[in-house]
């Protein structure tokens, strides 16, 4: 990589990491990522690849309660870098799918010591506050935000130092069992991911929906975008007799019948 580019790496990897509490462009996400970092290095289909992979293991990751999610954003960003210094291409995403887990868990270390000091922060804002100090209240509200970036960006640009050749040394000193135990753990995880999002999602209305799409998946034929389409479709006519439903298209339509949503009902019964 050149000058500019490293620069963009370690922009998007700022970016990644502020996003990772934002939540609101999503730039955190496996998919957005590390499409972004193969758009700036000139890898574009290589990235968009990995993302796709790990955005089906990264599915399956939430923040519940105090239990705080595997470090997408880190893993996403750091194993992106990887596969680009690497240089075997295709056959290197495999490799990069099975280092980006434990680099999503080492990312948690970094996550409790960012949250660590930005509850020191919020002391402080505390005080600007009682000062009645709303100016230095937003500084520090942006200092607390800019070190989640920092969080990620400081060890993309610690990656980005590292040599190409060093790397890929590095990859080549991998014996064969080990690059596919990793390429194979590492399908295996993002069917496990996608597995337990099914498992929230699972009710008796969106079964059907599910065996339509695992048998159309077969079909050669239908490519993403074709598949795509047939989704929106299904979903649009589920939405059009839902609302249908909803607004007394039935005379049962009363008292305890239900309120015409079928999700709503059982979200409503939890």
């Amino acid at each position: 990589m050149n000058a500019i580019q490293m620069i963009l790496v370690v922009f998007v990897a700022f970016l990644a990491g502020m996003e990772g509490i934002l939540d609101e462009w999503q730039f955190h996400q496996p998919l957005v990522a590390c499409t972004l970092i193969g758009l700036v290095t000139g890898h574009l289909d290589l990235g968009v690849i990995l993302g796709g992979q790990l955005q089906m293991i990264a599915l399956g990751w939430a923040n519940i309660g105090a239990a705080v999610a595997p470090d997408a954003a880190l893993a996403s960003v750091a194993s992106a870098i990887i596969l680009v210094e690497g240089g075997q291409g295709i056959k290197g995403i495999g490799t990069a799918t099975g280092i980006a887990i434990p680099l999503a868990v080492a990312g948690l270390f970094l996550t409790m010591i960012v949250r660590t000091i930005s509850t020191a922060i919020v002391h402080i804002m505390d005080a600007e506050a009682k000062k009645g100090s709303w100016r230095m209240i937003n500084v520090w509200q942006w200092i607390a935000v800019c070190l989640q970036g920092l969080r990620i960006a400081i060890p993309a640009a610690l990656l980005l130092a590292i040599p190409s050749g060093t790397v890929r040394s590095w990859l080549a000193m991998m014996p064969q069992w080990l690059n596919e135990g990793m390429t194979i753990g590492g399908a295996m995880v993002v069917a496990v991911g996608y597995a337990m999002v099914i498992n929230m999602m699972a009710s008796k209305e969106v079964w059907p929906f599910f065996a339509v799409g695992f048998a159309l998946a077969a079909i050669k034929d239908l490519t993403l975008i074709a598949l795509g389409a047939i989704g929106l479709s299904m979903a649009l006519m589920y939405l059009a007799l839902e609302a249908k439903g909803g607004n007394g298209g039935g005379s049962n339509n009363s008292g305890d019948a239900g309120t015409g949503d079928p999700l709503g009902d059982i979200i409503d019964d939890y």
